[in-house]
């Protein structure tokens, strides 16, 4: 019985076996029939006979060279020069180089035939396709051609695409609209930029209020010729030239006092001026209604249901279109990672230097103005070349080690480190002379060194940043010693624009006597800015400069705990005297609200608005992340959204930019490879890789060149295709619950008709 069992087996694995040495002899033989074209036999040849003495001689060949030193080449186990491989290698090359010299003039046609080239692996197809291009067209008749798509998709069928019963959906999808009305409710109030993808989506399948996009009218489109300069046409006269208060807009005569925290601007008959900003009591009833949502547990699950299928969908869309996306990024002329255009849109001015370049720049100024007077000390003036005695160091003796600017593990979650890390060589001094804008010599230093950087970006074209200048509300001087700055030194370029960061230290400045109340801070911040929007020539170099600043930021370690809750029973900001410092909302929401008031202002003169774009999410409690999603244009890090899944799905449906840093969270509170960056692109998130602070993060130029490049438009109809789908998945559920509901209310009318009759 075994001898049978085994007798059967042998008998059918040869079988299969010269039943796959006849297939493998089918495919290697050039002369194969097509369907429906006979083909003459011949002679059928033992492959293994013929290969394995081929391999025979190629073995003999290399042990004999092996011995022979004087004839050893490089690598004993390189084939010989009439293997095919070399051959077949070059021909590919050969074939690749021409199809990209001419997939200009033919791109569809060639294109096809590189994909259908690419296919073939071996000698034996090559001549099967050269017989095939050679055959009589009788014998192959022209198939016609089905066009292809652009790229591959993956869709979803059936009734319950999404994985959760509809119920479950239809939940979770009210809650997630109103989530979206609420944001287009305060970015829209504050004029700034709200996604029109899904503004269009709320406003057409759900048929609400008409949506305020004024913000996003879309420039038309001029026909520009390939070979039009795309820089920026260079202008005569510098911007900071024009101080002439009669070219300025004329003043208004308006007054401006805050009341409650918020300014409000009366004409000269002390009426007030209809300039809107959110109410208190609505704004905390809705921060309550978003922080109840993100705990529900259904829109968790539907929300992390979502997100698991865009990061999947992603993956296979790679494994797709991989290779027609890379196709396509080749196709365009003259760009690559290098010259496309790059902004770096989180950055500070004050560590916007490396080492070394601070390093020569200290060794320069002390070789060229060792006896400039730069500091006070005990009422005497300190020269350079004093300074630096008093620590016994010369400009020989430093060097990139001795600055010591460099965040190491140290600083990981130890804020207070980190920022000793902006002292050279662990002095203040060094830093109020180097890299501060009021010191004894005007930020003299300061400015020359951020002009040397911006050199750098406009001799390499295509790079740009934002830099983050910082105003503290100590004074209200503050705004025009910094105004001032920048139109002395003339510390401007096409390729920056400004950011003011405002750090959250009321605490610090009130413990130290420097403010008596919340209200006090507000005041230094906000007032001198309706001032020189209500009379420019009132502050003629503020208004210069304020043409050039873009946003606000708000800055600080959000892992500090925090004591208070804001609610309504918060203190106004003039009653705000405690110790505590406020927490991140109501920070927020004041400076959100005063921008708003500003922006209305503002767009009356015809002069440019503001946007809110706060350091967010970095740590702390989550709330965090739900004022930046109320209030915030755009957030930077966001790294606590990896916790938080219905916040996360919201960032990516309203498509909220988060400029992350890995390399400075990696330092500070979260490791490089737990990094959540690539999570967020493979899901769609709208985000962006920034530098925050290449002093302390880098040690050359070079790593500044950073950025996420979506490859082609390949890559950004996926985007946004995949946005598009989400979207009507959430609208078309609200949509079928009020068809519902209508059809309902038509139904219990027609029957209660006739009894009322």
């Amino acid at each position: 019985m075994y001898c049978h069992f085994y007798s059967n087996v042998f008998f059918i694995f040869t079988s299969a076996k010269s039943k796959y040495l006849r297939v493998g002899r089918h495919l290697l033989t050039s002369q194969y029939s097509l369907p429906g074209n006979p083909v003459t036999k011949h002679g059928h040849i033992d492959l293994r006979t013929s290969m394995d003495g081929k391999y025979k001689e190629i073995a003999e060949e290399l042990f004999s060279r092996s011995l022979a030193e004087s004839e050893m080449r490089s690598a004993p186990y390189e084939f010989p020069e009439e293997s095919p491989i070399e051959q077949l290698e070059e021909r590919r090359h050969r074939l690749e180089r021409q199809i990209s010299q001419d997939i200009k003039f033919e791109p569809d046609i060639l294109l096809r035939a590189k994909q259908d080239f690419m296919k073939t692996d071996s000698a034996t197809d090559l001549e099967y396709m050269k017989e095939q291009s050679q055959a009589p067209k009788e014998l192959y008749p022209e198939r016609e051609l089905v066009p292809e798509r652009e790229y591959q998709r993956v869709t979803i069928s059936g009734e319950e695409k999404c994985g959760v019963p509809f119920t479950d959906l239809l939940d979770a999808a009210k809650c997630v609209v109103k989530a979206l009305f609420i944001r287009e409710k305060y970015i829209s109030l504050s004029m700034q930029s709200f996604c029109r993808t899904t503004a269009r989506y709320l406003q057409e399948e759900l048929g609400g209020r008409p949506l305020d996009l004024n913000t996003f009218e879309e420039m038309p489109e001029s026909s520009v010729s390939a070979d039009a300069t795309v820089h920026p046409p260079v202008s005569e006269t510098h911007p900071y030239e024009v101080l002439d208060p009669a070219s300025m807009p004329p003043g208004l005569g308006y007054t401006c006092k805050m009341v409650d925290g918020v300014v409000h601007v009366y004409t000269q008959n002390s009426s007030e001026l209809d300039l809107p900003y959110p109410d208190l009591q609505e704004y905390i009833a809705d921060m309550n209604m978003m922080m109840a949502l993100i705990i529900n547990g259904p829109v968790k699950s539907f929300c992390y249901r979502r997100l698991q299928y865009l990061s999947s969908k992603f993956q296979m869309h790679i494994l797709l279109n991989e290779m027609k996306e890379l196709a396509a990024q080749k196709k365009v002329p003259h760009r690559d990672f290098y010259n496309i255009r790059k902004v770096d849109t989180h950055i500070h001015a004050s560590s916007c230097m490396n080492q070394k370049h601070l390093l020569r720049f200290i060794k320069r100024a002390m070789k060229k103005y060792p006896g400039e007077i730069v500091h006070v000390e005990q009422g005497r003036g300190q020269t350079l070349s004093e300074v630096f005695e008093s620590m016994n160091l010369t400009a020989f003796d430093l060097s990139v080690d001795t600055l010591d600017m460099h965040a190491d593990r140290n600083t990981f979650h130890r804020f207070d480190k980190f920022n000793s890390k902006y002292n050279p060589i662990g002095e203040s001094i060094l830093r109020e002379i180097f890299i501060k804008t009021d010191n004894h010599v005007e930020g003299k230093y300061f400015g020359h060194m951020i002009k040397e950087v911006m050199a750098d970006l406009e001799e390499s074209k295509y790079q740009n940043v934002e830099l983050r200048l910082s105003i503290y509300g100590r004074s209200r001087d503050e705004w025009d010693k910094l105004a001032e700055w920048a139109v002395k030194h003339k510390v401007y370029s096409d390729n920056v624009r400004w950011l003011v960061q405002v750090p959250r230290l009321f605490d610090v400045y009130h413990t130290k006597k420097q403010l008596s109340n919340f209200q006090e801070m507000l005041e230094n911040i906000f007032m001198p800015l309706f001032e020189v929007t209500v009379n420019p020539s009132s502050h003629p170099q503020l208004h210069l400069f304020l043409e050039h600043v873009v946003g606000f930021d708000s800055v600080d370690d959000e892992s500090k705990p925090e004591h208070h809750i804001f609610n309504l029973d918060s203190p106004k900001p003039v009653n705000w005297t405690e110790e505590d410092n406020p927490p991140y909302s109501y920070y927020l929401y004041y400076m959100y609200a005063n921008m708003t008031v500003l922006n209305h202002l503002r767009r009356q003169r015809n002069l440019n608005s503001f946007v809110l774009r706060p350091h967010c999410g970095e740590a702390g409690p989550i709330h965090h992340l739900v004022s930046g999603f109320m209030l915030s244009e755009n957030i930077s890090h966001g790294l606590l959204l990896r916790k938080a899944p219905v916040l996360q799905y919201l960032y990516y449906l309203a498509q909220i930019g988060i400029a992350m840093s890995p390399l400075s969270n990696n330092s500070l509170f979260l490791s490089y490879h737990r990094n959540p960056l690539p999570e967020y692109l493979s899901r769609g998130l709208m985000v962006s890789l920034s530098t925050d602070d290449p002093l302390q993060f880098h040690f050359t130029k070079t790593i500044k060149i950073q950025g996420i490049k979506e490859k082609t438009y390949i890559r950004v109809a996926y985007r946004f295709e995949t946005l598009c789908e989400e979207l009507n998945l959430i609208t078309q559920a609200v949509r079928s619950e009020e068809l519902e509901t209508v059809e309902e209310q038509g139904s219990l009318c027609m029957g209660a008709g006739p009894a009322r009759r």
